[in-house]
């Protein structure tokens, strides 16, 4: 009888929140505990620049990581943090030419006309990257059309629009984005969003672009229709930055990284290199290389975990995240997180896309005058 049998619960509410292709592929790596057919990963760094290119090339591939068919290119860059202009400059000048060459491997020609997407709400910091990149692109459609005779080689016919959210028009992105397709006829799409990430390091400090599309308000869970090419009829390039973390996430990396910090200083302990060392966090020193969620080596066995956060300790990540939710879901502390320093961090990441883009659309513009065209 059906009513002796066990009752399949849905994990899929408990499960890590994040937008980004290479931590998906990370995450799934950890919990198959090797690597994931139909997936390719390519990565290469130059100065404290990481670049990570995921190719997911069945749907076997795609299944696994949660991710689409298709490519994904991620730019990190943790010294973003320090607001130093030249290294501003370095990240832009990479992602101008790693965008570039995105285009060509996708199918792009340079005389190609595109409609720029910025997505979001312009009135919250966090989900106003989309309007703010919009507002610094160069746009010329409008010059190919009243003074052609004026426009010089090596400029592209590029449009731009942020239409704003539905809380905001009453209608759903895709609608007004197909509506202005069918007038302008562009032959492809750039959609600009907000993402979320698991990882408070990659917030404000990470640029993915990827060949698949984009479903507008993914980062907070509020997935919209997406716009795509099966939905457009055009190829769409999806750029995204991660603004926010969800406190679910905080709270269950926060009990991993406190488990390897004292592991490490049980360790140590044993090893009397640090037996007067307090357990403090000064331990678990800022990397400015690639971002890890955790060093797992230093992480006790089943018995030391109990000892230290009784049962919570020996959880695993499913059932840690699900213990998480139900806890904070009654308090109503179900957050989407973002750094205080936000207004400054979407400012400077914006302004990094819309120069990149620039100078990447259009080959009349470099990194030598890219400053003439934005503002």
């Amino acid at each position: 009888m059906e009513e002796n049998k066990e009752k399949e619960i849905d994990l899929s509410k408990y499960q890590v929140r994040t937008d980004l292709a290479v931590e998906a592929h990370q995450i799934a790596e950890e919990e198959e505990g090797q690597g994931i057919p139909g997936v390719r990963l390519e990565e290469l760094e130059q100065d404290h620049i990481y670049v990570t290119k995921v190719y997911v090339d069945t749907e076997e591939g795609a299944k696994k990581i949660g991710k689409n068919v298709g490519k994904y290119l991620t730019i990190e860059a943790q010294p973003l943090r320090k607001k130093d202009t030249e290294f501003q400059n370095k990240v832009t000048t990479l992602f101008a030419q790693q965008f570039h060459a995105f285009l060509e491997e996708v199918g792009i020609k340079p005389d190609d006309s595109v409609l720029i997407i910025g997505l979001g709400n312009w009135n919250v910091t966090p989900d106003a990257l989309g309007p703010i990149v919009v507002e610094n692109i160069m746009v010329t459609s409008h010059l190919f059309e009243l003074a052609p005779e004026n426009v010089e080689e090596g400029f592209r016919r590029v449009s731009a629009l942020s239409p704003g959210v539905l809380g905001i028009t009453g209608i759903e992105t895709s609608q007004v984005v197909e509506g202005v397709i069918s007038q302008i006829q562009p032959d492809f799409v750039i959609a600009i969003d907000a993402l979320a990430s698991s990882s408070l390091e990659r917030v404000n400090t990470t640029i993915q672009i990827s060949d698949t599309g984009i479903s507008p308000g993914s980062g907070i869970g509020n997935k919209r229709k997406a716009l795509s090419k099966e939905v457009l009829g055009v190829p769409v390039i999806a750029i995204g930055v991660p603004t926010v973390v969800d406190a679910v996430s905080i709270v269950s990396n926060s009990i991993d990284f406190v488990l390897g910090h004292m592991g490490k200083e049980m360790k140590d302990q044993q090893e009397n290199t640090n037996a007067r060392r307090a357990l403090a966090p000064g331990g678990m020193g800022f990397n400015l290389g690639q971002p890890k969620r955790f060093n797992p080596d230093h992480i006790p066995a089943e018995e030391e975990r109990r000892t230290l956060l009784g049962l919570v300790g020996t959880l695993e990540e499913h059932e840690k995240r699900r213990l998480i939710h139900e806890v904070l879901q009654p308090l109503g502390h179900q957050l989407i997180v973002t750094p205080k320093e936000i207004d400054t961090f979407i400012e400077d990441i914006g302004n990094i896309v819309a120069n990149g883009l620039n100078a990447a659309l259009h080959e009349k513009i470099d990194m030598s005058n890219v400053s003439a065209y934005t503002h």
